[in-house]
């Protein structure tokens, strides 16, 4: 367990619900990844992550698929591509399993 935060801490963190759009092979990553992109509505737009999930997931079953992600963390540079939010997900050694709504729901719609 991480050390305790408090209520200031958790409420800087914006966690939005977002449609995966598009999905490709990132052969430069160091780690077997994906190139993605997700849909999180008007006010965000579209966003790109690196996501470590091709051991569980391929690129056809993940399009369409609504995820969690941070969406205001500082973009960070990965290899030759830009990460621009980090998608959730329960991770087990190197196995990572979605965070996902268990409903559909408007993509930007806010965690809390």
């Amino acid at each position: 367990m991480q050390g305790e935060i408090n209520w200031s801490d958790f409420a800087k963190i914006d966690m939005r619900v977002g449609t995966i759009i598009e999905v490709n092979d990132f052969p430069k990553a160091r780690n077997p990844a994906y190139q993605i992109h997700v849909d999180f509505g008007g006010e965000i737009g579209i966003r790109k992550s690196s996501a470590q999930i091709t051991s569980r997931y391929n690129k056809a079953e993940l399009v369409g698929k609504q995820v969690v992600a941070v969406v205001n963390f500082p973009k960070k540079q990965i290899a030759n591509f830009m990460s621009e939010c980090l998608i959730l997900g329960a991770v087990d050694g190197k196995d990572v399993i979605l965070l996902q709504p268990q409903a559909e729901v408007e993509n930007g719609l806010k965690i809390s």
